[in-house]
């Protein structure tokens, strides 16, 4: 079975120090929204849509292909004009806005993407499938960490992920397209805080 973990080790296997990573055009499900993860109704609901949409299409297509399912990942911006980014720690996770999202095979279409949002319908009808969308996104010239541990424990990893661009002749190049951008190894409810394995990958430009 298809292991995108394991085919493609420089995006989802990189070390505890920081490297540089082109990162491909890739499609993805994505679901927008904003307010603190560990409260919020509307990121829970997201990621139930993003997993229901992506296991619906796995399952109605293993005749094209068979794969494991991508793991999570999030583009993070904060809604607070006086945050500077950085590694600065950020108290206030109401403020936080996100983009969550799940990888997917080549090829799933738009019609194939349909497809599953009827499915979901159909089982899943409490959720609001019309805040899910297929999309291509090419991130291009990143810099990127493993950071082990905690995800309140990620200013200093960001910060040195940060210093390592910058030393080494790039930019930070974080906007309203390219994001602070986090990719989910471990489930928080199975794995302990201190063990949690999250890439984070930053966009970066040449000076």
């Amino acid at each position: 079975m298809f292991d995108f973990k394991k085919e493609y080790k420089h995006l989802y296997q990189p070390k505890t120090t920081p490297s540089v990573v082109d990162v491909p055009e890739m499609t993805f499900i994505m679901v927008d929204g904003k307010g603190d993860p560990n409260t919020s109704h509307q990121y829970a609901e997201a990621v139930e849509l993003l997993y229901g949409l992506s296991y619906a299409i796995k399952m109605g297509n293993k005749a094209i292909f068979e794969y494991v399912v991508p793991p999570l990942e999030g583009f993070w911006s904060v809604a607070d004009s006086s945050y500077k980014g950085g590694g600065a720690p950020i108290t206030d996770k109401s403020k936080f806005v996100w983009t969550m999202m799940i990888r997917q095979p080549d090829f799933v279409s738009e019609d194939i993407f349909q497809s599953a949002v009827a499915t979901i319908l159909k089982k899943k009808p409490h959720l609001d499938v019309s805040k899910a969308r297929l999309e291509k996104f090419t991130e291009g010239l990143c810099v990127q960490v493993m950071h082990i541990g905690s995800y309140d424990d990620e200013p200093t990893t960001v910060a040195a992920l940060d210093r390592f661009a910058v030393d080494n002749g790039y930019v930070v190049d974080i906007g309203n397209y390219r994001r602070h951008h986090e990719i989910y190894l471990s489930d928080p409810r199975k794995v302990a805080a201190d063990k949690l394995k999250t890439i984070i990958r930053h966009p970066i430009k040449k000076v």
